[in-house]
């Protein structure tokens, strides 16, 4: 069972990173543009940070069913910012009168960054393979 949520949240991983690059772009075109804020990036964002959440719930379930090593605490702190980073900016978006790309865009560029962080506390690269 442990193989299957590692796999899992292996594989999300890029998804992960596809959805936060795509919301990068749309968010840097949207605000370079000063198109309004439309449905497309509500979508977008909630998508990005959807995906996030799920990978976080995927590696908690790896951390209770794999072997723990201390440098795992970094991964995951750094890994719920990115979580918090990217559901704080689109939440505080979408309640915001006229909602516009500049949080959004904050949002994901810290969440990436974090996301970036995270995976280096596990000695891994961003696009490296993690069969363990």
């Amino acid at each position: 069972m442990d193989r299957i949520f590692f796999n899992a949240h292996s594989g999300l991983r890029y998804l992960v990173l596809l959805a936060g690059v795509l919301a990068l772009a749309y968010f840097a075109f949207g605000l370079a543009t000063k198109r309004p804020f439309d449905k497309g990036g509500r979508i977008l964002g909630s998508a990005f940070a959807g995906l996030l959440h799920l990978q976080v719930l995927l590696g908690i379930l790896v951390l209770v069913t794999r072997v723990y090593y201390p440098a795992l605490i970094g991964h995951f702190v750094m890994m719920g910012l990115a979580a918090t980073s990217a559901q704080v900016a689109m939440s505080r978006n979408r309640r915001r009168p006229q909602p516009g790309y500049v949080l959004p865009l904050i949002g994901v560029v810290l969440a990436l960054v974090f996301i970036a962080g995270g995976i280096m506390a596990i000695g891994r690269g961003l696009l490296t393979s993690t069969a363990m």
